[in-house]
């Protein structure tokens, strides 16, 4: 299935003043807003993976209802037939403490001080030597939750060496022993091929079977599975109700991507107002692709108010992220006047930074031409440095 693009008609703007105090052109400049390809949507690229471990407390998604999924319990996928892994003779020194970062870019909260809770308290201030320990002893009473820690740690290399085939045997177990996580963690290790073979199908049942006990994460991969029909039947209807939870719990790319759904209308009726309300709620998480889209439907008034100037402050954010197409588009805009004061230098230095990220715009590559000697190479001083803070990480 192809994914059409969000955003399908150009709409030109007017160009504003084409003049500089040093330079003079005359070209035509797409619009901001004018369309450009969308690929399809990549399972294989898109799978989410899962948060650090931590003991099992209800979060906010366990208070929404889940798309309806199979009650049955879970059992072994092919990993899960092996026996656990006995530990590696020899241990990697333990790395330094720090807080694991988990896929929204938090740290996993330190759960309440029980004797059961002691390896993730470990495992939250970098013991993960001492982790792995209390975690191996956790396992042996039969801790689900063990089982997929265990996993992790092997999954990373954090305090031994890594080794994906024990990690999917772990996390199989404790899925195998009921822990949402472990379900999930196994289901993105067989959907990517990783410690064992891949398995498209049997993923997908373990993405359901997490889905089907509020797992944001497991919905959205779901999702992805029956918008691809990879490992279920295409059914672009039953990818909407996982994106739909996974959004409402507050998965960013899921409300990108739920918003691109109801832009057009696949799974669901097309609908303006919902496109923008979920592709601007994926902007302002800081969605980059999302951040475009949102930005064109402000500069077309697409199911939202015109307003070019947000529009603009939108297509600078991604841009400043690498974006090649919303570096054109901003380009576009300081050569327009579109939400933005005229400015050919700066146009012509956002062009030259989408240029080298391998997106070229003919009307631009026109005014850069067109520019004076000391107007190109202020351009090019400014491209330059900024792909230089690039390569540092260091974004205004």
């Amino acid at each position: 299935m192809t994914r059409a693009t969000t955003l399908a008609i150009a709409l030109l703007l007017a160009a504003g003043p084409a003049a500089a105090e040093t330079s003079s052109w005359t070209s035509t400049v797409d619009a901001p807003d004018a369309p450009m390809p969308k690929k399809a949507p990549d399972a294989a690229s898109k799978l989410q993976k899962s948060e650090p471990p931590k003991s099992a407390t209800p979060g906010e998604a366990a208070k929404k209802a889940a798309p309806a999924g199979p009650s049955k319990k879970a059992t072994p996928g092919e990993a899960a037939k092996k026996a656990p892994p006995t530990e590696p003779a020899k241990k990697a020194a333990p790395e330094a403490p720090k807080q694991p970062a988990s896929s929204t870019g938090t740290a996993a909260k330190t759960p309440a001080a029980t004797a059961d809770n002691a390896a993730y308290e470990a495992f939250d201030q970098g013991k993960y030597v001492t982790a792995l320990e209390l975690a191996r002893k956790a396992a042996a009473r039969g801790d689900p939750q063990a089982h997929t820690l265990i996993g992790r740690i092997y999954a990373d290399g954090l305090g031994t060496s890594r080794n994906l085939a024990a990690a999917a045997q772990w996390y199989a177990r404790g899925a195998e022993l009921g822990d949402t996580e472990g379900m999930f963690a196994v289901a993105v290790m067989l959907a990517e091929g990783q410690g064992v073979k891949k398995d498209r199908t049997e993923a997908a049942r373990l993405f359901e079977l997490a889905a089907s006990r509020k797992h944001p994460l497991a919905n959205y991969n779901l999702a992805l599975l029956f918008l691809t029909g990879d490992g279920k039947p295409e059914n672009p209807h039953r990818a909407a109700m996982h994106l739909r939870f996974a959004a409402e719990s507050g998965v960013v790319v899921a409300q990108y991507d739920l918003g691109t759904l109801y832009a057009t209308g696949t799974g669901v009726e097309p609908n303006a107002l919902e496109a923008a309300e979920w592709i601007g709620k994926a902007a302002t998480a800081g969605h980059p692709e999302a951040q475009v889209d949102y930005a064109v439907m402000l500069f077309r008034g697409h199911g939202v108010e015109v307003d070019q100037k947000r529009g603009a402050e939108m297509f600078r954010a991604a841009a400043e992220k690498g974006l090649a197409s919303a570096q054109i588009r901003l380009a576009r805009c300081f050569a327009q006047g579109a939400g933005v004061e005229t400015n050919l230098v700066d146009a012509a230095k956002w062009h030259l930074i989408a240029k080298a990220g391998g997106l070229n715009d003919e009307g631009l590559e026109k005014m850069l031409a067109k520019l004076s000697k000391d107007d190109r190479g202020k351009a090019e001083r400014a491209a330059a440095d900024w792909r230089d803070r690039a390569q540092l990480g260091v974004r205004q």
